[in-house]
């Protein structure tokens, strides 16, 4: 219940929504690119979080990072996440079901701490606000911003749900 009332607080006005999606139209024309920058970003900044990996959780150079399948294929996988989660901002049971899905997964499969998602989804907006700066206004970060802890929200609420224990 702290939760919902929680989100209700932070909810995403119509408007913010709408700047949401024509924002991320533009981002997602390039999803693999700016997916594998995020993902790099990531990886560079917080190191600790290729542990998780496997196939690259070795590399350290970018440029090698940026060459890796695999690290393409998980960076068009995130992509796909957050379009879908975009897509359906008007559906908030929708939003709430796939953001469980990579919540319970990440918590159960993969045992990542879910510190990973404030970081990454922090990581995500700088890499828009940078490859994207004309169209990032106050007014479109301020959406973005919600975005991102409707993201953390949700997961984060996954990882309690399935008892999470750090």
């Amino acid at each position: 219940m702290e939760i919902e009332r929680w989100e209700r607080s932070e909810e995403i006005s119509d408007a913010e929504k709408k700047v949401i999606q024509e924002t991320w139209s533009r981002v997602y024309a390039n999803c693999e690119d700016v997916g594998v920058s995020i993902l790099i970003r990531f990886f560079v900044n917080f190191p600790s979080a290729k542990q998780y990996f496997s196939q690259f959780k070795h590399m350290e150079d970018p440029l090698e990072m940026e060459r890796s399948l695999q690290l393409r294929k998980h960076a068009r996988r995130v992509m796909g996440a957050i379009n879908t989660v975009v897509e359906n901002l008007n559906d908030s049971e929708k939003v709430s079901s796939v953001l469980a899905l990579v919540g319970k997964a990440h918590a159960l499969k993969h045992k990542v701490e879910p510190i990973y998602f404030k970081k990454l989804t922090g990581v995500m907006l700088e890499v828009i606000a940078e490859e994207y700066a004309n169209d990032f206004t106050p007014e479109v970060h301020g959406a973005w911003t919600k975005m991102k802890t409707l993201i953390c929200t949700h997961v984060t609420a996954a990882y309690k749900e399935v008892g999470w224990a750090q």
